[in-house]
C-alpha cells in the first residue's frame, strides 16, 4: 500500500534537502521516502520560491479582473444577448 505524506512532512523533507547538511541517501533513509520523491520536492520547493516574495498582490488583481471579465461577459450574454437573437 502506497503511503500518502502530508504537505507539512514534504516541506520538510524539502527544506532539509536545500539545507544541504546531509546526502539526499542519508535523508531518504531518514524519513523513508525514495531519493527520486526526494529530488522532486527540492527541485518544486526552488522553482515555487521566487514566487514567494513576489509582489503577488498585483498578480492576484489581474487574475480577478479576468475572472470578473469573463464571467461578466458569460453572464451578458446568457442573460441578453442569447433571447434578444432568438427574438429576431
Amino acid at each position: 500500500m502506497r503511503r500518502q505524506h502530508d504537505s507539512a512532512f514534504r516541506a520538510k523533507v524539502a527544506l532539509e534537502t536545500i539545507r544541504g547538511e546531509k546526502t539526499i541517501a542519508q535523508l531518504s533513509g531518514e524519513f523513508g521516502v525514495h531519493p527520486n520523491q526526494i529530488r522532486q520536492r527540492r527541485d518544486r520547493a526552488l522553482e515555487a520560491l521566487p514566487g514567494v516574495f513576489s509582489n503577488g498582490a498585483s498578480r492576484s488583481e489581474k487574475e480577478r479582473d479576468a475572472l470578473f471579465q469573463s464571467s461578466f461577459w458569460k453572464f451578458w450574454r446568457r442573460a441578453l444577448v442569447i433571447p434578444f437573437l432568438s427574438i429576431i
